[in-house]
């Protein structure tokens, strides 16, 4: 059997992989292969059209919008994802993201790297607290609920949260107050956080409508997918003063460039994609994703297939 992988994964699951099949690297070969690990690539139609061995497609993590799931389901590809065994390092993440932003830790760290005369405690850094403010969640999903619980039991925080498919009863078991439209979360939150994953529905879900319903005291955090901002509209709510700050670990194009205008914003911080950049989760999902790649090449199955 063989593997096509040219991102990297965890040396653990790597070997693993090795042991029990030939990995394939080089792209001018990739139609050799009988299975994919896909992290960042784009498998289109076009691509997997002309790949005639291919017989599945495993996601290294939860997003499945780099991979033709109708042609996948037409041609027989299986396709599976292992949602949940990076939950934990994108919630500490969006924490990360928050305090940085509310204690200005990113302008700080610009200010004296840029040698200029700066006194101790400047007003230019004078920061937020995160006890008594309200953290809105759009999407209310894993990833969510686990940084949600970070912030209102280890910071103070007061939890308010919106999604197509949260009811009042499900919002009041987790702790969160129920909003019944994004618009809600968005007029009350101190920190608004975007959960959701990328699809027609959600492309250009915050654009200048929805900053401009925001506080102008307020931040917000994407750790999920770039093309749910607007990102044009995102930079001039920014530059204007309409949101206090912004941080993204997703951009439309990626890895970000200084390219990108948001970059440099002193109030916009961005990190490249590495919200399950940690040993840990890069283990738990590579070990997963090789384990039920190998079962499925061999007839088996995986416990999340969504292209069969």
């Amino acid at each position: 059997m063989k593997v096509f992988l040219c991102e990297s994964i965890h040396p653990e699951a790597l070997a693993f992989l090795r042991a029990h099949v030939e990995i394939i690297s080089d792209p001018a070969r990739m139609g050799e292969a009988d299975g994919i690990i896909n992290r960042n690539l784009q498998l289109t139609a076009e691509v997997l059209s002309g790949l005639p061995r291919l017989r599945a497609i495993a996601i290294h993590g939860t997003g499945t919008d780099g991979v033709d799931l109708p042609y996948c389901r037409a041609h027989g590809i299986r396709v599976f994802n292992v949602p949940h065994e990076n939950a934990d390092s994108v919630a500490e993440l969006i924490v990360a993201l928050t305090m940085t932003l509310l204690r200005k830790l990113h302008l700080a760290d610009r200010l004296l790297l840029s040698g200029a005369p700066l006194s101790n405690a400047p007003p230019e850094l004078f920061g937020t607290e995160l006890a008594g403010k309200t953290l809105g969640l759009i999407g209310v999903g894993d990833i969510a609920r686990r940084a949600a619980r970070i912030l209102r039991d280890g910071f103070r925080m007061q939890v308010i949260g919106y999604s197509r498919s949260l009811t009042p009863g499900q919002a009041e078991e987790l702790g969160i107050g129920f909003c019944a439209t994004m618009d809600e979360v968005l007029a009350r939150a101190d920190v608004v956080n975007l959960g959701v994953s990328l699809h027609a529905g959600t492309r250009g879900l915050i654009g200048q409508r929805e900053l401009s319903l925001m506080k102008p005291t307020a931040v917000l955090i994407n750790t999920s997918r770039g093309a749910v901002i607007d990102e044009a509209a995102l930079f001039r709510a920014l530059r204007d003063g309409v949101i206090a700050g912004a941080a993204c670990d997703v951009f439309c194009q990626e890895p970000p460039t200084r390219e990108n205008p948001l970059i440099g914003l002193p109030n916009f911080f961005a990190t490249p994609h590495i919200g399950a950049n940690t040993d840990e989760a890069l283990r738990r999902v590579g070990m997963r994703v090789v384990e039920e790649l190998v079962a499925v090449l061999c007839g088996g199955t995986a416990k999340n297939e969504l292209g069969a």
